[in-house]
């Protein structure tokens, strides 16, 4: 993994904090059992259960080496500036100009990025779009659909 920052909100930060510990804690010790309950069927060479333990092992220290790099390098935002600008952290609601649909979306970092609950990335078509401008202000987002206008009707 690069050092590049990793934007993320304090409840971003808090919730990869809290999956490394349960990783290098309940998780580590699950593969451990796994891998002593495979030894113990004897024979190494030819077990099954064994080699997917060992797999599952280094998963598991793979995300935790992903989990501290993200951590090491994250920055977290405390909340957007008071400017009336979109940035990361703001809560930015917009029209689709074209079918006059109304969303609500927070602009977070990539590690954040949840579409489902309307937390998009600032790296995202529609997140770049939004940044530094203000309400008032229509934009053009290029999607694979073609080009859509939002317009944007508040920034908090």
């Amino acid at each position: 993994m690069t050092d590049k920052k990793i934007m993320l909100t304090q409840d971003g930060y808090n919730k990869l904090v809290e999956k490394l510990d349960y990783l290098k804690s309940v998780g580590r010790i699950e593969v451990s059992e796994r891998l002593k309950a495979a030894i113990a069927l004897g024979d190494l060479s030819e077990n099954s259960e064994y080699d997917d333990a060992k797999n599952e092992q280094g998963r598991l220290e793979s995300e935790i080496s992903e989990l501290e790099a993200k951590l090491r390098n994250s920055e977290i935002i405390h909340s957007a500036a008071p400017t009336g600008k979109v940035a990361i952290g703001s809560t930015v609601t917009v029209r689709d100009v074209e079918l006059d649909a109304v969303d609500t979306y927070m602009i977070v970092g990539s590690t954040e990025a949840d579409p489902d609950n309307n937390k998009i990335s600032d790296e995202s078509p529609l997140g770049a779009a939004l940044l530094e401008k203000t309400a008032g202000t229509t934009v053009q987002v290029h999607a694979p659909a073609g080009v859509i206008e939002f317009e944007i009707l508040d920034v908090k």
